[in-house]
């Protein structure tokens, strides 16, 4: 089983180096399931129908999200209406949407678990307890399930790795848009990084054009940031795993394509 996380899709040239780069690495490396973070996906905040069906068209199963999920209000609707659009599970019970999906090709499964950190975030619903309970239902479909924990502190996302070890086949971090360079399989057969990056432009900052950031930083003044423009970035991990669920290897990507 060879399954594709895609980092974090970041506006119109994510999308764009995606529709490229999902077939062909499905193709070259005999990817079975393809899962991408897509909550900037429109205009580098937020995700719509549009920008969801143009990333399921290219052949990714399922989408996940954030906290920037819900920037755009007709994500609402599309979180009810689209299963493999995912937002993070530890949302309080009543938020539109679901925070998990199974999806089949050739008769085999793939979980996907979506959680949000609360380190330096929102105070969400604990994740490591959320997370255990999810795990035990989504492992009664299937033994491959791949969580993708969306956190800031680096720390948070590596324990809840180890608190799940053996029991998951890989923990993926988002939310940064800087890819770590710390993939690693743990003993107990789960596969982690703390951060598998970002899939967008290239000479931004974290996707956005470096201008109105700088000056943000140097005044402390609102700006408005706008998605980058040049060369593209695709950040992606490929993770391997046996007939049990457990991974037996993470491989990190990183290309740069002109614009």
């Amino acid at each position: 089983m060879r399954i594709l996380f895609v980092g974090d899709i970041c506006g119109r040239p994510g999308r764009r180096i995606a529709a490229v780069r999902v077939p062909a690495l499905r193709r070259e490396l005999g990817v079975n399931f393809v899962v991408a973070n897509a909550e900037n996906s429109a205009g580098g905040a937020g995700i719509t129908a549009k920008t969801a069906q143009e990333l399921l068209a290219c052949g990714i199963d399922v989408l996940t999200g954030g906290n920037h999920t819900w920037n755009k209000r007709e994500a609402y609707e599309l979180l009810d209406r689209e299963p493999r659009v995912l937002r993070p599970a530890n949302f309080p019970p009543g938020v539109p949407g679901r925070g998990s999906a199974v999806v089949r090709r050739g008769g085999v499964g793939l979980a996907v678990l979506n959680l949000q950190g609360r380190v330096f975030m929102e105070p969400l619903d604990d994740p490591f307890r959320v997370a255990q309970a999810e795990v035990v239902r989504l492992r009664e479909e299937t033994p491959y399930v791949i969580v993708d924990m969306h956190a800031e502190a680096t720390s948070e996302k590596i324990a809840l790795a180890w608190y799940l070890d053996g029991l998951v086949t890989a923990v993926i971090g988002t939310h940064t848009h800087v890819q770590t360079a710390d993939e690693r399989v743990l003993p107990g057969g789960t596969a982690t990084i703390t951060d598998v990056g970002m899939t967008g432009p290239y000479n931004g900052i974290i996707g956005m054009d470096r201008e109105a950031i700088l000056q943000r930083f140097l005044t402390q003044l609102p700006a408005r940031f706008e998605v980058a423009r040049g060369a593209v970035q695709f950040n992606a991990v490929v993770v391997e795993a046996d007939e049990r669920g457990r991974a037996t290897k993470i491989q990190r990507i990183f290309e740069v394509h002109e614009a």
